[in-house]
């Protein structure tokens, strides 16, 4: 698996898996999206830009017990339990950066609309000073579309360790920059039953 080099840095990928998927009712990165894992596909369009691909879920989740391992992506099992996806961005950002990538793309599993041009705008718009680059649509942030370097990591864990675990809360506490993207159906992501309906039509 090749990584894309823009800029002269190095990406990894993190694809956060590890929600409980109360409204769908399953578990949305084994689900059938076109006749394969939505998981996949997922992780094929990140891989196209990043590498290593790390998909963050804790070991007893429905994620890693339906789908366990695959040579396309690495597990990342590490994040303290109860702390959400934040607990798994930092958990897979430490693995990033002993992979030597001192950044990466983040995203859910729950997104299979996105397209690596969305992995382009945002690392164009990263600046040596800027943390993080997250896309900004429809008058609200989408902090599980960005890129974040892995230096952020003890503002992170700091935050954690207070008990704020919200995405939104993370992106305040660094140098966050606040980007609006060229096609905003990227963006999409399944939350219930009806969602995943709809998005089989269309693509029908």
């Amino acid at each position: 698996m090749s990584a894309m080099t823009h800029q002269h840095l190095n990406l990894a990928g993190i694809v956060l898996a590890g929600g409980r998927s109360r409204r769908m009712g399953q578990d949305k990165a084994s689900l059938d999206f076109q006749g394969r894992p939505m998981l996949d596909t997922v992780v094929d369009v990140v891989a196209q830009r990043c590498a290593p691909v790390l998909v963050t879920a804790a070991q007893t989740s429905a994620a890693y017990g339906q789908l366990g391992e695959s040579p396309n992506y690495q597990w990342v099992t590490a994040e303290e339990a109860g702390t959400g996806p934040l607990g798994g961005l930092v958990a897979a950002l430490d693995v990033a950066a002993g992979a030597g990538a001192p950044a990466a793309f983040v995203c859910a599993t729950d997104m299979p609309l996105i397209e690596p041009e969305l992995i382009d705008e945002l690392l164009r718009a990263l600046t040596p000073s800027v943390d993080a680059v997250i896309v900004r649509d429809g008058g609200r942030d989408h902090p599980m579309a960005g890129i974040y370097r892995t230096r952020v990591m003890p503002t992170l864990l700091g935050l954690i360790a207070d008990g704020e675990l919200r995405m939104l809360s993370a992106v305040d506490a660094i140098v966050t920059h606040r980007v609006g993207i060229s096609n905003p159906r990227w963006l999409t992501n399944v939350d219930a039953p009806e969602d995943l309906h709809r998005l089989r039509e269309n693509a029908g």
